[in-house]
This record gives structure tokens, C-alpha cells and sequence, in this order.
């Protein structure tokens, strides 16, 4: 009995002395079990902070931009169907969540939610080097961080979860702090705009509410079908009811509202433009139209521009009728994009879709189940032999990851590797005409080839390589800058983000300066009609009367207005990137906005005035 008691009393000591010697190991290391040294915090406070920032950059980016930071790559449009797979919002590229393409096909490009938190992944990855430690390393301390990182993130309702997987190492004196994971919580409202997005994309699909309301603006402001009381023809000019069709779709469509409470309704009436999507929400929701956007309007019978339409009763042998009458009856193609937007007080998510109107009806709704662009069976059968080289623009190899993308799916084909001192992936790939090769490295501008996988071959691809630098204004006050180059664009909002990449290449730098302003919108009262048949005999021979109704709009203030700006066409060589830091941008001052005209003059100046730009 006494033998059991010194073995457990001697294991317990040989236990305190592994535990006391881990300690201790630790303690010497500079890494201590309960926490970073407090000397060093502040260090690692800024860090989370850095990655709190870009977080937040990143979920602005995705809600300007439909749940996407990078996009699809770009369809455009034809002549039959104007439509390109983007919406251009105010120099912001928006792909499509439903549009009808150039050869007359349905497209959907509605982002999974996995999709959105993969691009906000590789945002991450790619900016994850512009955390500035200089102003400590001026106070002594040491920071040496692993370039490459791994990020992963979780789009919750009202939260962004993001852990980073990169080795970070702080030293200041004898002290020492190491560690290689790290997470951080960035409160947003993404997820919860996304998940009402895809209800009010879902009703929209199934009940084509935006077509009903289309097909009502067309019989109100349009000869459709109808009789005319008079002995002489009845004549249309073309020109005048597709002007007058545009400008009436432009006023009507922000009163469409989706139930909720965040409007006043004062009568039964104007329920009209109230759509039910089963829920009711309290999150403010914008339907817009420009005049400006692309629009499709066709109609038949068409006489060289002229709708013509003869009377009935002054032929010889109708005199019996006592009258003269002119029935008519047009049919129209109708199809115009409609941006939706979902905003709180600091966030916005907005999609654009298209309706479209068929020979005077609407489409036939669409069933929703399955929304997002679901993965198809291409990437499982990769049968043809494709090699692949990747370069700088220095001729120099370099390691990067390679993507095949063909149609709306991208497979992951591996990473090139190093032969005979190049770096070379020679795999098999999907077949598909015309796809495109997606290569990809830190620190590089993805670069993306278009290649045919029907036969083996093979390519070089060339990557631009990114060079950091700090935006410098002369005002601290908010501004939107953005750096459109080959249709990609990089958006910063100052002065919260002063730093930004940029690769070799012509750029277009436009720059929206916002001051503080107070324009009161006055709230507005607006009799609507619409024409429906007239109950009896009239209604049969297509008379048609007016309901009227009123649809009150509040008052409301805006607080923030354009005050400058302007937009600048540049090109930036690679050896001024190499020797400047920081690319300084002088925009146009503005007459501060008092009124609401002034903001639509302002907004117009951002377009035509210059900028002056210097890198140093």
C-alpha cells in the first residue's frame, strides 16, 4: 500500500516538473500561456485592427457590387438585345443577377453566399500585406509576418467571421510574441442584406411582379389597344412613345415599395405599388431606373417610325354607321434594367435585374428553387493535356496558382512548379471552346487568358506585378476613388483606406468627394392612375377608364453631398511604380450642395472635370 502511494506521489512530482519546465520554456521564448505581454499589445491591436479595416472594404466592395468583388467575366450586348451582363451604376460595374443576353437567352448570375465569402477570401489574401508597422518599428519594436496568408471567413447575419493563418512575430527588448493564428469578429449587416436580397430575387422571379407593374406603365403611357372616336388616322411617331414610355418607367419605378414599415401609407389605394414577399422588413429597399441605362423598345406595326392606324366608317357602303371610328392594336417588346437596393445607415446591397415585356406580355414566371449557380459536372472530367507557363513582365518565372473557367463554372486545375527553371503545370483540363486560364500569385494582378481545351496545347501567361502605394489628398474629408484598368476596378474610400495596389497600365482615377451637407427633401403627395377596362359593353369593345389613387412620400434629409471630385485617364509605367510611394491626387473643389439640382451639377462635373495626379 505504502509502494502505490510513493509511485502516485512521484508521478505527481515528475508532472509539476514538465509542467514548471513547459513554463518556463515559454516564459524564456517571450511567449507567455496567458497572453500577449502588454508592451507588445498595442502592436498586435493595430494588426487585428488593419484586418478589421479590410474586412470591412471588402463587404463594402461585395454589396456595391452584387455579392461579387471580382465578377464575371464581361458579355456585352447587342443591337437585338442591349443588354451587357453589367449594370453601370454610377461608374460601378454590377453584374446582373437576371438579365437577358445578346442572343436572347436568360442569364443568371446570382452569387452563393460560399462564393461571397471565397472572394472576400482572396481580397483579403491579397491585401493582407498593406498593414503599415512603420510608426513602431520608429519605437523600437521588431515585426517580422509571413507574406503569404490564409484567410477564411463565415458571412453570418449580422457579423463577419474571418481567421487568418499567418505567422506573426513582435520583439521589443527582451520581450517576444509569436503566433500564427488570428481572428477577428467585424460587425456588418452583409449577410442579413444578401439573405433578404435573395427573397426579394426570389418573388421576383416567380411572381414577375416588375413585369405587371411594366405591363400597366405601357397600356397607361402607350397606344397598346383601344378604339378612337374620329374619321381620319390615327398616327404615333415612334421616337415620341419611346421617350414618353422611358421617362414614365423612370418616375414610377421608385414607388415600388416591398411591404415593411419603413414608408407611410395614407390610403388602401396606394397599395398598388406595394409587393408582398411574405415577410414583413424594416430594412429601407430602393427600386431605380435612369433614362441614361440601356432599354429595348419595339413595336409592330411599324410604317418608317410611324404607328398608322386607319378609321372604319367613312368607306362607301359604311355610311349606314352614322360615325367613324379607328380601332388600333400594337404590340410591343419592352425590356429595361431595374436596380434594387437594400440599405442600413452605413451599409448597401444592391443588385440589378432586367424586365422584360414579350409582344405586350410579361414573362412567364420562373420557379426559384434553386437560385445560385449551382456547380455542373465540367471540372469532374479534365481529359485534355494543357501545359502552362507563368512569367512576369520581366521574363522572370513565377509560382502561381492556375483556374480554368468555362461559362459561369471554374475548376481548380493545381500550381505550376519549377522545371528546368521555369515554373511550369502541365495537367488535364476541361474541354471548352473559347475558356479562359486563370493564373494567380501574390503580390501579381490575376491574369486571365483566353484558351481552347479541344485539343492539347499549350501557353505562356505574363503576370503584372502590384506595387503598393499611399493615397494622398489635400482634403481629409470622404471621397470615393476608384482605378478602373482593362474593366477591372479597385475602389478605395478615404481616409479611412489610404492604401492601395496598382500594376502597370492605363487607368481611368475618378474621385467623388463628399462633404457635409443638409438637403431636406421635401415629402411629396402624387396622384397615380392607371386604366382599366370599363365594366359592360364598353370595356368589350376596349374603352378603357382611369383609377386614381395617392401615394404619399416622407420627408427626408440628406446629410452628405458631392463637393468635388473629377476623373483622370493616366498611365502608370512600371518603373515609376518601382521608385514612388505614394501617388497623390488633386481633386476639383465644388460649390457645396444646397439643393437638390446642385447635386445632379456636381455629379455631372465628377465626369467631365480633370484631376491632377503625381506619383512621388
Amino acid at each position: 500500500m505504502k509502494d502505490n502511494k510513493a509511485q502516485a506521489t512521484l508521478f505527481i512530482i515528475i508532472a509539476i516538473i514538465l509542467f514548471l519546465g513547459i513554463v518556463i520554456f515559454f516564459v524564456l521564448k517571450g511567449n507567455i500561456l496567458f497572453g500577449i505581454p502588454s508592451e507588445l499589445e498595442p502592436v498586435y491591436d493595430y494588426y487585428l485592427n488593419c484586418m478589421e479595416q479590410e474586412t470591412k472594404m471588402a463587404s463594402i466592395i461585395i454589396g456595391q457590387q452584387g455579392g461579387y468583388i471580382e465578377g464575371p467575366y464581361f458579355s456585352p450586348g447587342t443591337e437585338f438585345m442591349p443588354f451587357s451582363n453589367y449594370l453601370n451604376f454610377v461608374g460601378i460595374p454590377i453584374p446582373y443577377w437576371y438579365y437577358i443576353s445578346g442572343n436572347n437567352l436568360v442569364k443568371e448570375q446570382v452569387p452563393s453566399k460560399e462564393n461571397m465569402e471565397n472572394e472576400l477570401n482572396k481580397f483579403m489574401e491579397n491585401r493582407i500585406s498593406n498593414c503599415d508597422f512603420s510608426k513602431f518599428a520608429e519605437k523600437g519594436f521588431e515585426i517580422e509576418i509571413e507574406k503569404d496568408a490564409e484567410v477564411t471567413s463565415s458571412i453570418k447575419t449580422n457579423i463577419i467571421k474571418v481567421n487568418i493563418n499567418q505567422n506573426l512575430i513582435i520583439k521589443k527588448g527582451d520581450s517576444t510574441w509569436t503566433e500564427k493564428r488570428h481572428s477577428v469578429d467585424v460587425q456588418s449587416n452583409l449577410g442579413k442584406l444578401y439573405d433578404l436580397s435573395k427573397k426579394i430575387y426570389k418573388n421576383f422571379k416567380e411572381k414577375a411582379f416588375l413585369e405587371n407593374y411594366a405591363v400597366d406603365i405601357l397600356r397607361l403611357y402607350a397606344p397598346v389597344d383601344g378604339v378612337k372616336i374620329q374619321c381620319s388616322p390615327a398616327v404615333w411617331d415612334v421616337e415620341e412613345i419611346r421617350a414618353n414610355l422611358t421617362n414614365a418607367i423612370e418616375a414610377n419605378i421608385p414607388f415600388i415599395k416591398i411591404k415593411g414599415n419603413y414608408y407611410d401609407l395614407n390610403k388602401k389605394e396606394n397599395e398598388y405599388f406595394i409587393q408582398d414577399i411574405g415577410e414583413k422588413t424594416d430594412i429601407p429597399i430602393n427600386f431605380l431606373f435612369s433614362s441614361n441605362w440601356p432599354t429595348k423598345v419595339e413595336v409592330w406595326p411599324n410604317d418608317q417610325g410611324l404607328l398608322i392606324a386607319d378609321p372604319i366608317g367613312n368607306q362607301e357602303g359604311l355610311g349606314v354607321l352614322g360615325f367613324c371610328y379607328v380601332p388600333y392594336h400594337f404590340v410591343y417588346d419592352l425590356a429595361y434594367p431595374v436596380l434594387i437596393q437594400l440599405h442600413t445607415s452605413d451599409e448597401i446591397f444592391q443588385f440589378p435585374v432586367v424586365v422584360y415585356i414579350n409582344k405586350n406580355r410579361p414573362r412567364e414566371p420562373i420557379e426559384g428553387s434553386n437560385l445560385e449557380n449551382d456547380a455542373n459536372e465540367l471540372c469532374l472530367y479534365k481529359n485534355t493535356e494543357i501545359s502552362v507557363s507563368t512569367y512576369n513582365t520581366n521574363l522572370e518565372p513565377i509560382q502561381t496558382k492556375i483556374e480554368f473557367k468555362c461559362f459561369d463554372e471554374i475548376c481548380n486545375i493545381g500550381n505550376t512548379k519549377i522545371e528546368n527553371g521555369n515554373y511550369v503545370l502541365k495537367e488535364k483540363f476541361p474541354q471548352c471552346a473559347n475558356g479562359y486560364v486563370i493564373a494567380s500569385a501574390s503580390g501579381y494582378e490575376t491574369k486571365k487568358e483566353i484558351f481552347s481545351t479541344i485539343n492539347p496545347g499549350s501557353l505562356s501567361i505574363f503576370l503584372d506585378k502590384k506595387y503598393p502605394l499611399e493615397i494622398e489628398m489635400d482634403s481629409t474629408e470622404k471621397a470615393i476613388v476608384t482605378f478602373t484598368k482593362d474593366k477591372e476596378v479597385k475602389t478605395i474610400s478615404y481616409p479611412e483606406q489610404n492604401k492601395i495596389e496598382l500594376s502597370a497600365g492605363q487607368y481611368e482615377i475618378k474621385v467623388y468627394v463628399y462633404s457635409k451637407s443638409s438637403i431636406k427633401l421635401e415629402g411629396t403627395s402624387e396622384e397615380k392612375c392607371i386604366q382599366i377596362p370599363k365594366s359592360g359593353i364598353a370595356g368589350i369593345l376596349g374603352i378603357n377608364e382611369d383609377k386614381c389613387f395617392n401615394l404619399e412620400i416622407p420627408s427626408q434629409t440628406l446629410e452628405t453631398g458631392i463637393s468635388g471630385g473629377g476623373t483622370q485617364n493616366y498611365f502608370i509605367s512600371e518603373s515609376e511604380l518601382k521608385s514612388s510611394k505614394k501617388v497623390k491626387i488633386i481633386p476639383n473643389k465644388f460649390e457645396s450642395p444646397k439643393r437638390v439640382e446642385d447635386l445632379q451639377i456636381n455629379y455631372n462635373k465628377v465626369e467631365t472635370e480633370n484631376l491632377e495626379i503625381n506619383l512621388k
